[in-house]
């Protein structure tokens, strides 16, 4: 089509210029490739939401039967950035990835055998942590720093209640001395990794192209 028609065609429409520019490249660069089907992004996004968590929690501090890590991070930012149903799904495939044999566990920890030992309870409230994210900010909880914060803070403590029930089990010690164990370490590092997920999520956002 000759560039003459292109520019009478937007002159009888007038546009704000990003619209313009638009249908120029659209008029003159015709695109032949086919788009990238939704299945695929969905499984794209699974796919790095995976490799977030798996790389996060080799940033790790041994202090006791329970490591500081950074999954606490990933999984906070997965489950507000991403929703409810794409969240979970994300925390579930890295728990099964995981449990399957691939080293993406805290440590390079993987199989069944580390679900089943101190920290596994702590995998389980990964995934009720990313469904109450998404449950949140479906209800507009993420729209404000200090709703999200809130909705980020209960979070954190969905992803203690089981991580402390199964190691008072699977250790074997009293409940003072699993908060000690279990808790009480964390709770500095978990207020500086709540902030960060929190005035990072717009940014995830866009890198999504969510909001």
């Amino acid at each position: 089509m000759p560039i003459q028609t292109v520019i009478g065609s937007v002159a009888n429409n007038p546009k704000p210029p990003t619209t313009l520019l638009s249908v120029l490249i659209d008029r003159l660069v015709p695109v032949t490739a086919p788009r990238v089907a939704p299945r695929l992004v969905v499984l794209l996004k699974v796919a790095g939401g995976v490799l977030l968590l798996a790389l996060l929690a080799q940033v790790r501090l041994q202090i006791g039967p329970v490591p500081i890590t950074g999954q606490t991070l990933g999984v906070l930012l997965l489950g507000a950035a991403y929703g409810l149903p794409l969240g979970v799904t994300t925390v579930v495939a890295y728990a099964l990835l995981g449990a399957a044999g691939l080293p993406v566990f805290a440590g390079g920890g993987s199989g069944l055998a580390y679900l089943a030992g101190p920290t596994g309870g702590y995998l389980v409230g990964f995934v009720l942590a990313a469904a109450l994210l998404g449950y949140l900010a479906r209800r507009g909880w993420d729209q404000s720093l200090a709703s999200c914060a809130l909705a980020m803070g209960l979070a954190s403590l969905t992803i203690y209640l089981p991580g402390l029930a199964w190691l008072h089990y699977a250790l074997g010690l009293g409940w003072r001395a699993t908060v000690a164990a279990g808790l009480t370490p964390f709770l500095v590092g978990d207020v500086i990794k709540l902030a960060i997920a929190a005035v990072a999520l717009p940014g995830a956002w866009r890198f999504l192209g969510a909001r």
